[in-house]
């Protein structure tokens, strides 16, 4: 007899992205199952989750988990696995075959994914579809050491699939984002070493960075949105902490035609460096739920429960009336992280800005937007969960 029960099955991680889903399914009745390897994730203190699973950590057992995933799919009550990192829609799409006996799988294909995860194959799909990338090319390929680049992982995820440096059943995340000081050759071998495979090395774009994000089903938009990083972890950007909802049409352009290039399943969020020009370039998609979703939820979508109706075969809606251009959000552990680098960090492609602008920047922007990833009057617990998992890691408790 099939349960009467409606299910989605949420990773339950540090960011508000998965916070924001088992708020989003859990406001609309649905039975949220948070699973983590982590002992006290944020979401697990969420009065929207209604069950929490452990689950093996993907990063040392790939395999393990996904079978865990696929034992909560074979529930007739689960109706959608949300994916909230990078694992998460690698060993969905990877076994997608064996996930679709059980439930619908509106996610990409294997194929797909390992398109967007290589970020050469990305950005040659880019310029297919017309769609302004920077100057690229593998770290050992560079002949000339005289303009201001960047270097950042070819692949978005290590496993063995793409690099022998990752042992079978595992997954390694490349390290973070370097820049390069003009003029000077760098040690390419010690950061192919490091980076585990060879990089890219990108030329530097000066500018602001947006997202467009994206829900599609079959290859076609069913809800869009935009968003612009205001303040990233550091001044030089880095991950979104400040993040504003926008209406721009070359944005809107330019993130359609490369999904649909791609012939997008599920959801994305495509990053861009828009110029002084007004010129946007591609930095790379994100295939899955982003960190930032609460922004888009304050502005006015729901992403997570729109994907959820989309998985059950329930009609969507037009939703461009619901949404709020100019509605931002903030993540406040970021805000700090923000301060601490402009007090204590240089960076050889941007300039630091000033303390008491920086002050005055965050201070207005919580007066004026007080919106926040975490922190939610409805729903406190998993804002004070967070700050003692800090507390627990600054103090090295468990």
């Amino acid at each position: 007899m099939a349960s009467s029960v409606e299910s989605a099955v949420v990773p339950a991680i540090g960011t508000g992205g998965s916070l924001s889903a088992v708020r989003s399914l859990g406001r609309q009745g649905i039975n949220t199952i948070a699973v983590s390897d982590q002992a006290r994730p944020p979401s697990f203190s969420s009065r929207y989750c209604g069950e929490t699973e452990t689950v093996p950590d993907p990063a040392t057992d790939l395999q393990g988990y996904s079978d865990a995933l696929l034992a909560l799919a074979r529930r007739d009550d689960v109706g959608l696995i949300v994916p909230v990192r990078e694992p998460d829609v690698y060993v969905l799409a990877k076994d997608r075959e064996r996930f679709a006996d059980h439930l619908k799988t509106p996610w990409p294909t294997f194929e797909q994914l390992r398109r967007v995860h290589d970020r050469i194959e990305l950005f040659d799909a880019a310029e297919r579809a017309g769609v302004t990338v920077p100057e690229t090319c593998l770290l050992d390929e560079v002949e000339d050491w005289g303009r201001e680049r960047i270097v950042k992982g070819r692949h978005a995820i290590l496993t063995p699939d793409n690099t022998e440096t990752v042992p079978d059943g595992q997954f390694r995340t490349p390290p973070k984002t370097t820049f390069l000081e003009p003029g000077q050759r760098p040690d390419v071998d010690g950061i192919v070493a490091e980076m585990g495979h060879v990089p890219i090395a990108q030329a530097y774009v000066d500018g602001t960075e947006y997202c467009f994000r994206g829900l599609y089903r079959d290859g076609e938009a069913v809800v869009t949105s935009q968003k612009r990083l205001v303040r990233g972890y550091k001044y030089s950007r880095g991950p979104s902490i400040y993040h504003e909802a926008v209406d721009l049409p070359g944005l809107e352009a330019a993130g359609r035609a490369l999904l649909d290039e791609l012939d997008w399943e599920g959801i994305a969020s495509v990053g861009f460096i828009r110029d002084d020009d007004g010129t946007f370039s591609l930095l790379e998609i994100n295939p899955r739920i982003p960190s930032s979703l609460p922004m888009d939820s304050h502005a006015g979508l729901d992403y997570p429960y729109y994907w959820w109706r989309l998985a059950n075969d329930r009609p969507v809606g037009d939703h461009r009336s619901d949404y709020h251009s100019g509605v931002a959000s903030h993540l406040v552990r970021g805000e700090a992280a923000h301060l601490h680098s402009v007090l204590t960090e240089e960076y050889a492609l941007t300039e630091r800005p000033s303390v008491p602008g920086t002050v005055w920047n965050i201070a207005s922007s919580l007066v004026t937007q007080p919106h926040f990833d975490y922190f939610s009057l409805d729903d406190p617990a998993p804002f004070a969960r967070d700050w003692l998992n800090i507390a627990d890691g600054v103090l090295g408790g468990e």
